[in-house]
């Protein structure tokens, strides 16, 4: 029955007459017990009267005053929690610096409105720094919602449709001409042809997402038809490129060889030596041997447009390296062959033409400051190791040695490398190059291939 009568109070009368009730009744039984010494003891009656109403006007006043000491604090923090309900976090209360536990209070509340403003700021840029990176990239953005109307629009894609973007917000996709963009795979290559563009060629991405506690999509078209004509251009750029590059390293020791017979025809006292005819030969076969291997080579890029499938055959490794270090002119190369000779089933164009590469940088290396390089092999079972070693300044970046085109020389194009490494994982060998160890100078190419015979 008490339980009944406290919830039936707690219903039916106000917090603030709860405190001005509790407080009427709290000073009651003083009040009384005041009066009736006051009434019933030796005192005038002007007296009585006066101290009576003093004592029911102090007691009144105390408890209206308290009445209002609670109702104000509260009617404040109504007040700003209203304010930050409405998104105005500009609201402060006076009271938030006192050390008391409304003071407490309203402080919390001052912070939570700081904190609010503080997010709202970050929200507010961080949406005008997307709506402008929205408005800036070159590919179309659009958004649905569930029912297929389109509620955001970059200006790419006002332009793809060539349409206003007044004129688009809150249409069905199937208005504008996109609904088959929001069927199908959320990921492909689309093929169709847009107002504002002339691209036939659009890469389209399509996600989910959640605003509001509803389902959007998100839609992104991108033109690839540019990108794929700047490829394709790039590729045959760089297919030039590596056809020059591979030509300038075989025609540059033909070119050498040719003059060096070309002047020995001149000096007629160099016909009269008795070997001259065996000097002449030998350079034309060079020669003859240099030209069809690199024309060869050439067919097999031209037929596939990529590094032709090795054509394997049995050959002395001895022959092939001391043939190709004789191409090279401007130094001698050391070669150092093991004690056993060593025979494998290789393609001799291509490892040839990894060689020149491999010889003609180390010579690079040590022409201009002196040196020398040498050329050693060994079988590290199941592999054989081609070592290749100058004494030239090293390697100072060896994180891209092998990335297309970059190079550290001054007339270098970044292609002899790549295309060596490429003919040694032909073969199912590798490449690899580091400063030569154990020595304070030079560089180490160890060209490495599976032991076939």
């Amino acid at each position: 029955m008490f339980q009944l009568l406290q919830r039936a109070w707690k219903w039916s009368v106000s917090h603030e007459s709860t405190i001005q009730l509790l407080a009427f009744v709290g000073g009651l039984p003083a009040v009384v017990t005041g009066l009736f010494l006051l009434w019933s003891g030796a005192v005038s009656t002007p007296a009585r009267w006066t101290l009576s109403v003093l004592i029911v006007g102090v007691w009144l006043g105390c408890v209206l005053i308290l009445r209002q000491r609670v109702i104000f604090p509260m009617q404040t923090l109504t007040n700003l929690l209203d304010a930050l309900r409405e998104g105005d976090y500009s609201v402060r209360s006076r009271r938030g610096h006192q050390s008391d536990s409304l003071g407490e209070v309203m402080a919390t509340v001052n912070r939570l409105g700081e904190t609010l403003l503080a997010g709202r700021q970050r929200a507010t840029e961080a949406t005008a720094l997307l709506r402008a990176v929205m408005a800036e990239i070159d590919v179309a953005v659009f958004t649905f919602d569930g029912k297929g109307c389109l509620r955001l629009i970059n200006r790419a894609g006002a332009a793809l449709l060539d349409r206003p973007e007044n004129e688009l917000l809150y249409r069905h996709a199937k208005e504008i001409g996109l609904e088959e963009c929001l069927e199908g795979d959320g990921t492909r290559t689309l093929a169709r042809q847009f107002p504002g563009r002339n691209g036939t060629r659009w890469g389209l991405r399509r996600t989910g997402f959640r605003e509001g506690g509803y389902s959007h999509q998100l839609l992104v078209l991108a033109d690839l038809s540019r990108p794929l004509r700047e490829e394709e251009r790039a590729a045959w750029q760089r297919l030039i490129r590596v056809l020059g590059h591979e030509l300038n390293n075989s025609l540059t020791p033909i070119q050498s060889i040719a003059q060096s017979l070309t002047s020995m025809l001149g000096r007629p006292e160099a016909l009269r030596s008795a070997d001259w005819r065996e000097d002449f030969e030998q350079g034309l076969r060079v020669i003859a041997g240099r030209a069809g291997a690199l024309d060869r080579f050439l067919n097999g890029y031209a037929r596939l447009a990529r590094l032709p499938e090795p054509s394997l055959q049995p050959i002395a490794l001895k022959t092939l390296i001391e043939r190709t270090a004789s191409l090279e002119t401007r130094l001698t190369i050391h070669i150092h062959p093991p004690p056993d000779e060593i025979t494998m089933r290789l393609d001799p164009d291509q490892i040839e033409q990894a060689l020149i590469n491999l010889i003609r940088n180390a010579a690079d290396a040590v022409v201009p400051t002196g040196g020398t390089v040498h050329v050693s092999w060994a079988t590290r079972e199941p592999f054989v190791e081609i070592l290749v070693e100058d004494e030239g300044p090293g390697l100072a970046d060896t994180a891209n040695l092998f990335v297309p085109f970059f190079t550290t020389k001054r007339d270098g194009n970044g292609i002899g490398l790549v295309v060596s490494r490429e003919i040694a994982e032909a073969h199912g060998g590798s490449l690899s190059l580091e400063n030569r160890p154990n020595a304070r100078r030079g560089c180490r190419a160890t060209l490495r291939m599976p032991e076939r015979r």
